[in-house]
């Protein structure tokens, strides 16, 4: 499982979060994707490789600016704490 994180720009208030996380369900094949306008981050999990030229425009087609996108795998932190106490 992956994790894809975009900092998003434009972001005020909730409705904005429903947006881009709308926006992205109907576009990919994701298992989670959640927003914060107080961070100004989207986190989606998936399986499969998305393009990053696809997120940044899905996203950007809603009026948000997409200023960086990372990926790395997804870890589950409370089973990682877990095992780490």
């Amino acid at each position: 499982m992956k994790q894809i994180i975009l900092q998003v720009d434009g972001m005020m208030c909730g409705m904005c979060e429903s947006h881009v996380n709308d926006a992205i369900r109907r576009a990919f094949p994701v298992k989670k994707v959640s927003s914060s306008h107080t961070k100004g981050k989207t986190v989606i999990l998936t399986e499969e490789d998305l393009s990053e030229e696809e997120i940044r425009k899905t996203v950007e087609d809603t009026g948000y600016r997409v200023l960086s996108i990372s990926c790395e795998p997804y870890i589950k932190r409370a089973f990682s704490r877990f095992f780490n106490s």
